[in-house]
């Protein structure tokens, strides 16, 4: 699907955190594929990886990473009024939230080669830091 520029410009970043979000469990799972084919630890790592306390995690060892657009479409995600997280501090649950919505907005405007890019960085540095 193809959406016009402008007209990502006016969604919310929450839509975009939305899309965001479902390509970066997708993304994770496949990539956990080449580490392992057990399904009950498929689940559990990817459980760990897309968790809001391991996006914030991410986006603060990317954020150099990022151009200052892309950093301007996590601060928007970020400052997004949501609901309240379970299972994270309010500052992860939105640090994520903004993550989410930098890869949403990359995915809508077919940016596909930047999107891998930040993904694939995201996945090493999440599969390092978790638990052994």
């Amino acid at each position: 699907m193809n959406f016009p520029v402008d007209e990502i410009k006016t969604l919310s970043p929450l839509i975009l955190a939305h899309v965001g979000d479902a390509y970066f469990h997708l993304f994770v799972r496949t990539r956990l594929l080449q580490v392992t084919h057990n399904i009950t630890k498929l689940h559990d790592l990817s459980a760990q990886i897309v968790s809001a306390t391991a996006q914030a995690k991410i986006y603060r060892e990317l954020e150099t990473f990022l151009t200052d657009d892309e950093r301007d479409i996590f601060r928007r995600g970020r400052n997004a009024k949501s609901h309240a997280p379970r299972k994270a501090t309010v500052a992860e649950y939105h640090a994520s939230t903004g993550f989410e919505a930098l890869l949403g907005e990359l995915f809508l405007r077919q940016n596909f080669s930047r999107l891998d890019e930040i993904c694939e960085r995201a996945f090493d540095f999440a599969l390092k830091e978790l638990p052994s």
